[in-house]
């Protein structure tokens, strides 16, 4: 097979889960909800470029016909109950038409499933993530609990990303309904994961709580997106989805080690 073949394939299938340089578009949804977003904005994109080319052109149409040299009397029209009707009814049914779908992922977003597989907590602190999967806590000497460091850019490996590598990922695993509750114990963060579609406040004293259903594999970036202080900037999030059969040797390997 020809390299440019083989290197075209490999860009078509590659996707894109962490933010790049000079990038205008979302990243690449990896839930039904961050994939309901993109759809939503994609369908109010085609309303407002429906209304800039009309408004373009009756203000070309204005400048053109409605000039000094064409009519030098200008005609002195008041009203106009055709036109106020059109003008009046046109913008509320493009409104419905934006309001349907955006109410239905607005209710769709806030919905959480009763019964979820994975229960994680997420705890934010100045400035670091600790994680606290509750399923597996038999005791409190032996829990899943971990921290979450930014990698400083010096201990990067090649391929790593800079600001965005932690050193202990969340790992979840793929096509399974997680439950994200999320808290701070100091003060105001955000964890959010655009690929994910998640935004979700810490609050300290407070428990906010979200669904996710990771739709395939990978690795996912993301980063506090409430200004918590000096180091804001340096709390990145890296959530990691793989098969049911390597996050249960995950978990079975990570309660070993916090055992010994």
């Amino acid at each position: 097979m020809h390299e440019y073949e083989i290197f075209s394939r490999f860009l078509t299938s590659t996707f894109c889960d962490a933010a790049e340089p000079w990038q205008l578009g979302f990243q690449d949804a990896a839930t039904p909800i961050m994939q309901g977003i993109i759809d939503l904005h994609h369908d109010i994109f085609f309303f407002l470029i429906l209304i800039l080319v009309f408004v373009l052109w009756m203000l070309v149409r204005a400048l053109w016909h409605f000039n000094e040299k064409t009519n030098p009397i200008p005609q002195r029209i008041v009203h106009g109950t055709t036109i106020e009707i059109i003008w009046t009814i046109f913008p509320s049914i493009i409104l419905m038409f934006i309001a349907i779908p955006s109410f239905a992922l607005l209710y769709s977003m806030d919905e959480v499933v009763v019964d979820p597989a994975v229960t994680i907590k997420a705890i934010g602190h100045q400035w670091y993530w600790t994680y606290e999967y509750s399923d597996y806590n038999s005791s409190d000497e032996q829990s899943l609990t971990f921290d979450s460091y930014m990698i400083p850019e010096d201990d990067l490996e090649l391929g790593q990303l800079r600001l965005l590598e932690v050193d202990n990922r969340v790992v979840v695993p793929a096509k399974t309904h997680l439950r994200m509750i999320i808290t701070s114990a100091d003060v105001l963060h955000s964890w959010a994961v655009p690929s994910l579609g998640v935004k979700c406040d810490a609050v300290p004293g407070r428990l906010n709580q979200t669904s996710i259903l990771i739709q395939r594999e990978g690795v996912y970036y993301g980063q506090c997106s409430e200004i918590c202080g000096t180091n804001h900037a340096f709390m990145p999030i890296v959530v990691e989805a793989v098969n049911l059969p390597n996050y249960a040797q995950w978990v079975e390997n990570q309660l070993c080690q916090q055992s010994n």
